[in-house]
């Protein structure tokens, strides 16, 4: 076993990574790794999973209990039959394994419990951290990495965690490798080797019994009561090492180049070298080791397992196990499954209803075709979803691949054959709904034939998507490619523009298009069965009102204007109408259409498998900081930071002198603050079958200038606790008394508190420096003045040690410094009441934890009240708390009071936290209850609350002597305005600066907006180039602008994430005041408002120059006009995003709204169904009330108000009048009523008649009039208002944040 030991940044989880071959993410690893022998090629291609790395941070997918993650680890690891013991089963193996572990790691009480993250309420975090732990000893791999595995583990249990790894070494022969911070001397005990590591250099490796005096011997001292692991990490850090008597930096080697050169110089470093030549010696000739690993390896592997293959499983396997395990995640999420299908199912009785048993005449062959194309879209782009899916699934594939659980392309099908029973059913559903309610051919044949195309053109559709997912880096630049195909794929299906109209340069794009396959292979099977009549407005001429001159039914003299019809007949057989208007055949149905869209699910699956295993993108470390760029003001502070920072490296602080200081500091006079207690609190929260108490009877008090240390085991419900003294918690029940200084809480409780959480949640692009400054400008008074807080920060910056990194990126921070940015971000709010921290020193190491509780202590000393749970404390941390409140396992007190010395592992063994009994025969809450102690306790919090409401009734006195008080806190307060520290404005403003400043630093966002409007745009007007006058230009012109109406779907669908993402950070920050839920809102739309306007711009100039608008009456000035409709479009499409993100609880469950939206609106707005066709239950109130109702009258209005109109050669519609009759004299009466015009009224034969004489007569009959565009306009435009004013609602009250 060796320790690896380093500062953070010093490397040792690149060194981990390296030696459990997972390479990756760097460019290059020079160097030689052997394992007995066996180069690290060959232990990638065969052994993978015998070489593993456990990472330092949890990631499990939420949704599954404890059992079921363990189940899923051991049912691909679990060996052979000749790996196991005779007449053990592999079910057997599994569960005696499993129990095991779950013992071993003190977790059996949480088998059904869901691992859970920070959203997702499941175990407790130390509970997680053994869950992660389990998972890795499953793979039972032969050389194995832990990076910081105790972090959120209590002392003992992290004790006990290695002594178990030692024990597995000791038994299996295994190779462990262990990195850890704040390690225990009796931890360091139990290894043979340490490694210690200074900015990537090895500065030390040797025995753990030589490593101590071989630094003494380099010219460094130990402080006392030190550890030797923090001693030996001390020597590497220039703010902690301490140099012997008589000796300095200049006589001692300190730099990583000089500690690296001593060691090569050193005795220890002779011997290693001849160590290691003797065993390489040793390997080369004597094979035995080796081969006996190949053995095992080989017996461990299932039946029929290749011999070379590295995993334990078989492919099948290894997609059976991963089946259902992805079948019991979809499962489990309960609210996006009711969500999909119940979306799904009213979407169907949409549809149906718009369509309602259609007509077997002419009217309705086209809404067949609008059916068809209108449900398979519906159905098929719901598989959108699954682009942010396969990301969000990456990093947990990412982990457990690196296991060797399972070959990356088996995931593929495991998702593929786990979502078929779920997408099998909601599609069925949906099908039968869209086929049956129309009234399409109502046969078996017919409606299995239009399901069986259906559903095979959404599986390729899912896998089309699921192959971006798989393939991008991020959402945003899938989110453009995918935005790229999606256009096209809809432009090009056959329906909006028949093939034989497209131009010859892009029809290639309908060959490689899955929809075009899937809408024709549907579109066949209806019109092979359905044969329509000629009746109404499809016949020419035909009478008008109070007319009777013409035949009601098709006779000699007229000519049905419907594809395919023949003369002289009013019935249109179904395939000439397909051939006719389409260029589609019937014929094509099997040999073609069915071929080819079986074969693009294959394609895509094949293209799943090739992208997973050989595209996928590589994470490459957060180890490299991203740095704003400085400003003149940044540039001045960073410099004094760094000349602070300097001049503190030289000195040498006397211990001696600090103490003495600190006593100094407890002599001054203190502002008066109030004690906070609480007594017999108790929580209960709901659970299956009834509710379930997680505290019980909890007393105790902090009092002002105190530190005061809240530990327990793992689970025993510390950071619950603390949630619930810090009015954290939104559901279960809350009982007992939590008082300020004897009173109820008030509304500025949250304003007098601040609390630093277990998870760390920032606005990512913001710098270091700009986060603190964020809270210290809204959560400090409003009447401190902006330099007294930025000083103030600035004291934040150098006390944390943040000086080199003041301008990074937070989302680029490491673990150690993301987690002093939490604190620091609670401490730049200076709170006036109440300091809560829970595990403040998780993830640090030993000396930044040092710092830390050391300046909670100067914080205390000076009047503040500090609470903080804390886990595995060093004797010097831990005497620097003033007392402690102890629990044990179910939320029950053991101990409150003062802290004792060298006391904090015996408590938790006392108790048994660990694996160890408990001491003594009773149950140490009893002990607790009885003792003189606890009436102690009880009587202090009388006190405190007697003295907390004398003193208030002593400031109530008129002639009271007043002596020094809190400046910052108002007594007076007792209602909601004083919850928030500034006012609305001032809030708004600096909420608005920050969210500008993050879209800017966001220009993978930005520019996928940009790129989508841009080649959105321009696709679609490649297809409609220089319009003419025709009505085929015509029609071309309403299907350009109909695509206005699509760009706030896919709006929608890019700005969700983002503002989901962004409420997360809104919800920490929400819980302590910092700004209210309006200014969120608003300050989310108002960030998006420029860019919403450039876009805008972009699309209105690719679509109405290149398409040649403004044809019209209206002219020029009618696409400025229609500019500003698309400026209003693409405010309706950001306030509807935000509107959906808002009240959805994720992204997954977001997304599933978008095709609802999307469709209804563009399904009514009487275009996609005409107005006259439309039935009037829709007409009275949905087609009102659509907003796509106004776009799309004012848009068609303003353009084709006054478009001459003259039809191409092949648009008349021609037929013959009576004998001794011109054109005009047989239908003059017609053209009259109807429009249109006769291109040859004196001709006797052949009459050619074209539909319309100018546009007006297309937008009359579709309920549009010119004169009611600007009322149109401004109509939408208040859709826009509305929505946003949903939004700041639904901001206020929905946060889906279950605590």
């Amino acid at each position: 076993m060796c320790l690896v030991l380093g500062c953070p940044g010093a490397g040792c989880s690149t060194f981990l990574k390296t030696i459990a071959n997972q390479r990756d993410e760097y460019p290059g690893v020079a160097g030689d790794v052997r394992y007995a022998g066996i180069d690290a090629t060959e232990m990638e291609k065969h052994y993978r999973g015998e070489v593993a790395y456990n990472q330092e941070a949890d990631i499990h997918i939420s949704t599954l209990t404890v059992a079921q993650t363990m189940e899923f680890a051991l049912s691909t690891k679990t060996p052979g039959p000749n790996g196991r013991l005779p007449g053990v089963s592999r079910k057997e193996f599994d569960a005696m394994l499993q129990d095991t572990l779950l013992k071993m790691l003190n977790i059996s009480h949480t088998n059904q419990t869901l691992v859970g993250d920070e959203f997702v309420r499941g175990v407790s975090g130390g509970e997680r951290k053994r869950v992660s732990i389990a998972e890795m000893m499953a793979t039972r791999a032969r050389v194995q990495c832990w990076d910081n595995s105790t972090r959120g583990l209590d002392a003992s249990t992290a004790l006990d965690f290695v002594k178990s790894l030692r024990i597995m070494t000791d038994v299996l022969g295994q190779t462990t490798f262990v990195s850890l911070y704040q390690a225990g001397e009796s931890i360091y005990e139990l290894f043979d080797k340490v490694l210690v590591l200074d900015n990537g250099r090895q500065v030390y490796f040797g025995p753990v019994s030589e490593a101590r005096a071989y630094f003494e011997d380099l010219g460094y001292r130990s402080l006392p009561r030190q550890s030797t692991p923090d001693y030996l990490t001390g020597c590497t850090d220039p703010n902690e090492r301490r140099y012997a008597d008589g000796r300095s930096e200049r006589d001692t080697p300190s730099s990583p180049e000089d500690l690296e050169n001593a060691f090569y110089g050193s005795p220890t470093y002779a011997k290693l070298q001849q160590s290691l030549g003797e065993f390489k010696l040793h390997i080369g000739t004597e094979k035995a080791d080796q081969e006996a690993f190949r053995a095992a390896v080989l017996a461990d592997k299932k039946r029929g397992v290749s011999r070379k293959s590295p995993y334990t499983l078989g492919f099948i396997g290894q997609v059976k196990a991963l089946t259902i395990r992805q079948f019991r995640v979809r499962l489990q999420d309960r609210f996006q499954l009711t969500t999909s299908f119940g979306m799904d199912t009213i979407l169907a009785l949409v549809i149906g209803g718009a369509f309602l048993n259609l007509p077997h005449t002419a009217e309705g062959g086209f809404t067949r075709g609008s059916v068809i194309f209108i449900g398979m879209l519906t159905i098929c782009f719901e598989a959108f979803a699954e682009m942010p899916t396969m990301m969000l699934g990456r990093p947990i594939a990412n982990k457990q691949i690196g296991y060797g659980f399972y070959r990356p392309s088996a995931l593929v099908f495991a998702n593929f054959f786990a979502d078929l029973p779920f997408s099998a059913v909601r599609v069925f559903v949906f099908d039968v709904i869209v086929y049956f309610m129309p009234g399409l051919s109502r046969s078996a044949g017919g409606f299995f034939t239009f399901h069986l195309f259906i559903y095979l053109t959404y599986l390729a559709m899912q896998g089309f998507f699921r192959t971006f997912g798989l393939l991008c880096v991020n959402f945003d630049s899938a989110f453009r490619l995918a935005t790229f195909f999606l256009s096209n794929m809809i432009q090009y299906t056959g329906y909006i523009i028949p093939t034989f109209q497209l131009k010859r340069w892009l029809l290639w794009i309908s060959y490689l298009n899955p929809l075009s396959y899937g809408w024709a292979g549907a579109m066949e099977n209806e019109f092979m069965r359905t044969s329509l009549i000629c009746d109404g407005t499809y016949i020419v001429p035909r009478n008008g009102p109070g007319m009777t001159k013409y035949p009601v039914s098709l006779g000699p003299y007229q000519v049905c204007t419907l594809f395919g019809a023949q003369p002289g007949s009013d019935v249109i057989v179904g395939n000439d109408y397909l051939e006719a208007g389409y260029g589609i055949s019937t014929a094509d149905i099997w040999r073609r259409n069915l071929v080819v869209i079986t074969g693009f699910l294959i394609f895509f699956l094949f293209m799943q498998v090739i992208a997973i295993e050989y595209l996928s993108p590589k994470m490459f470390g957060g180890s490299v900081y991203i740095y704003a760029k400085e400003d003149k003001e940044t540039k001045v502070l960073n410099e004094i930071q760094r000349e602070k920072k300097a001049r503190r490296h030289k000195k040498l602080d006397d211990e001696k002198t600090q103490k003495q200081s600190r006593d100094e500091d407890k002599t001054r006079p203190l502002a008066h603050r109030k004690a906070f207690t609480w007594e017999n609190v108790n929580y209960h929260v709901p659970v299956p079958g009834g509710t379930k108490r997680l505290l019980h009877d909890v007393c105790g008090y902090v009092k002002p200038g105190t530190l005061t240390a809240l530990m327990g085991a793992s689970g025993a419900g510390k950071t619950t606790c603390l949630d619930v003294l810090a009015q954290r918690k939104n559901i279960g029940v809350v009982t007992g008394d939590i008082l300020v200084d004897g009173r109820p809480i008030g509304a500025d409780f949250a304003r007098g508190t601040a609390y630093a959480e277990q998870m760390d949640v920032h606005e990512g692009t913001a710098t270091v420096r700009e986060a603190l400054r964020f809270s210290a400008y809204l959560r400090q008074p409003a009447e401190v003045p902006i330099k007294e807080k930025d000083r103030y920060v600035e004291e934040i910056i150098e006390l944390l040690e943040l000086q080199d990194v003041t301008e990074a990126l937070v989302f680029t921070l490491s673990v150690e410094a993301r987690k002093r940015l939490t604190i620091g971000v609670e401490l730049a709010s200076k709170p006036t009441l109440l300091l809560f921290l829970d595990e403040p020193t998780s993830g640090l190491d030993a000396q930044s934890a040092w710092n830390l509780v050391r300046f909670l202590r100067k914080l205390a000393d000076q009047g503040q009240a500090i609470l903080c749970t804390i886990h595995q404390p060093s004797s010097l941390l831990f005497e620097s708390f003033d007392r402690l409140l102890l629990l044990e396992r179910g939320g029950e007190t053991v101990y409150f009071g003062d802290i004792g010395k060298d006391s904090q592992e015996y408590m938790l063994e006392a108790i048994g936290a660990g694996l160890s009994p408990k001491v003594g025969p009773r149950d140490w809450k009893d002990v607790w209850l009885d003792s003189l102690e606890y009436q102690e306790v009880r009587a202090e919090i009388n006190d405190i609350k007697a003295q907390g409401i004398g003193y208030s009734r002593y400031r109530e006195q008129p002639n009271a002597y007043m002596y020094v008080v809190d400046p910052w806190f108002d007594e007076t307060c007792s209602n909601s305005n004083c919850a928030d520290a500034t006012s609305f404005l001032y809030q708004l403003r600096t909420v608005v600066r920050r969210n500008n400043i993050a879209l800017w630093r966001s220009p993978d966002y930005v520019f996928s907006r940009l790129f989508v409007h841009a080649f959105f745009s321009f696709f679609i007007s490649l297809s409609f180039l220089n319009l003419g006058h025709s009505i085929r230009d015509l029609q071309y012109r309403v299907f350009a602008i109909f695509w206005l109406v699509v760009l706030p779907a896919i709006v929608m669908t890019q700005l969700e994430p983002m503002f989901i993402f962004n409420r997360r950070t809104f919800i920490r920050e929400s819980s302590s005041r910092i700004y209210s839920p309006y200014v969120f809102a608003i300050a989310q739309l108002i960030g998006e408002i420029p860019y919403s306007i450039l876009c805008a711009i972009v699309y209105w100039a690719l679509m109405v120059y290149p398409i040649h608008f403004g044809q019209g009456a209206a002219g020029l000035n009618g696409t400025g006009f229609q500019l500003l409709i698309t400026i209003f479009m693409e405010l309706f499409g950001v306030s509807i995003g935000q509107v959906i993100a808002a009240l959805s609880p994720s992204i997954q469950i977001a997304v599933l709204f978008n095709p609802f939206v999307g469709i209804v609106l563009s399904l009514f707005c009487g275009v996609t169904i005409p107005y006259p066709s439309m039935s009037k239950f829709w007409k009275d109130w949905l087609y009102q009330l659509d907003p796509y109702t106004r776009t799309l009258s004012s848009m068609l209005s303003t353009e084709l108000h006054g478009l001459v109109i003259v039809c191409a050669s092949d648009e008349f519609n021609v037929f013959n009048p009576p004998a001794n009759q011109t054109c005009q004299e047989w239908a003059g009466d017609f053209v009259n009523a109807f429009g249109g015009y006769l291109d040859n009224p004196l001709a006797a034969s052949a009459c050619r008649y074209c539909q319309y004489s100018v546009g007006d007569e297309f937008f009359t009959p579709l309920n549009i009039t010119f004169d009611n565009r600007w009322r149109d306009a401004f109509i939408l435009f208040s859709y826009f208002v509305f929505n946003v004013i949903v939004t700041i609602v639904a901001s206020r009250l929905l946060r889906y944040a279950k605590r």
